[in-house]
């Protein structure tokens, strides 16, 4: 692996002194102003904590080039890995889910006016946004099935369909809507049949449904709520590089995202093993320290070699991002998007039975970060869809004789 520039060194020095100093003492604080609350508003202490960050210039680390911090996604990988150590982190500096997607969708393909209006408040933390894509009437794993209706009259587009686990647009913040419809049902390309739209939040016919729960967890302020659109007319230029493009530009959306991801859960699970350790160490049972139980010291031994696996993993498919781009690492995006949530889930488990009843309730992490490992392994496509994806290509890469 390359060595981290020394910009990318220090940032991430920069980035874990601050969640020392500043994320991990208001845990508590955090979880207990969100307790009840359900009006979409972050807690003051959210927006105290980002204000605090973009003056020390820890603010869109994840966006290359002059947009943001100019880092490559190997040297922004460290520094998801420790945000990803707290759930709500990642929004402290300005590079969490969904709006780092939305923000990288703006700065590759909007128009210079779209950029205007919305990457640029984006950029800025004043507003969040939505990514509407996943529809509760289809497998949505499979694009090509996306049944949302956006209709061309004139110079406007009217859109109208269902979406659910919309995550963010509950967030009182939210501000935009990136929808994915059908604008060409009939194209002989399925692939070329979807478009992107953009979607002002207040525009009439936009109804927020309900909230989807994910495990039992809300996840307000930004929820995953049900989404109709019933007659929303928004002007053609909304559109995002034009009709047709809708799948293109989900996978050159899904593949930065889903290694962010990948990136997170390796903190989380790296956060639980350490967790698991001092827990071993400050607990006996049977007349002796956990961590001297055969069983407990195995659970901790392949934890780590799991993480670590993952870890390099990762790093090998954002380097080869860097290097060929995200098409080209296609390959080792997917790999690591199957092991990784996986990964994270059976770690994070480990350290919930070490901790035992203390490990499902909401004094430790654990439960929380296991509810994200597991859900993940559904979101941005599920594991099925990226082994068989995988597969395929492998199989055409390897499977001629020739090549052997």
């Amino acid at each position: 692996m390359s060595p981290p520039s020394t910009t990318a060194d220090d940032l991430r020095c920069r980035v874990q002194a601050f969640m020392a100093e500043h994320v991990y003492p208001n845990e508590a604080s955090y979880a207990e102003a969100l307790r009840g609350a359900h009006n979409g508003q972050a807690p003051a202490l959210l927006q105290e904590l980002k204000a605090r960050a973009r003056a020390l210039g820890l603010w869109n680390l994840f966006l290359p080039g002059h947009h943001g911090a100019g880092l490559s996604n190997a040297e922004y990988a460290p520094l998801a890995e420790l945000m990803g150590r707290v759930s709500w982190a990642s929004e402290v500096f300005n590079c969490s889910a969904p709006d780092t997607g939305n923000m990288e969708i703006l700065s590759l393909y909007g128009t210079e006016a779209q950029k205007a209006r919305w990457l640029k408040p984006l950029m800025a933390g004043e507003i969040r946004s939505a990514f509407s894509m996943t529809e509760p009437a289809v497998a949505s794993s499979d694009a090509t099935n996306i049944q949302c209706q956006i209709r061309r009259e004139g110079d406007h587009c009217v859109i109208n369909g269902r979406k659910w686990y919309t995550s963010g647009a509950m967030n009182a913040a939210c501000r935009l809507l990136i929808v994915m419809g059908k604008t060409d049902p009939d194209n002989a390309d399925q692939h070329r049949q979807q478009s992107m739209v953009l979607v002002p939040i207040d525009t009439p016919g936009v109804k927020i449904v309900r909230n989807m729960a994910a495990f039992g967890y809300e996840d307000f302020p930004g929820g995953h709520p049900e989404v109709v659109y019933d007659n929303v007319r928004v002007p053609a230029d909304h559109l995002l590089l034009g009709e047709g493009r809708g799948f293109e530009i989900a996978q050159g959306r899904l593949g930065p995202g889903r290694i962010h991801h990948c990136m997170r859960l390796i903190g989380c699970a790296q956060r639980a093993l350490e967790l698991m350790c001092q827990r071993a160490t400050s607990r006996s049972a049977f007349g002796k320290a956990l961590g001297e139980h055969g069983s407990v010291r195995e659970d901790i031994a392949h934890a780590f070699c799991e993480i670590e696996q993952a870890r390099l993993l990762t790093m090998m498919a954002a380097e080869k991002m860097d290097r060929e781009g995200n098409k080209a690492a296609r390959d080792l995006i997917a790999a690591a998007k199957i092991v990784v949530p996986s990964m994270a889930a059976r770690v994070i488990d480990r350290a919930i039975q070490v901790h035992g009843a203390a490990g499902v309730s909401q004094d430790t992490f654990l439960a929380e970060a296991y509810v994200y490992a597991r859900f993940i392994r559904i979101g941005d496509g599920p594991d099925q869809v990226h082994l068989s994806a995988l597969g395929k290509q492998l199989l055409r890469q390897h499977g001629t004789r020739e090549a052997a």
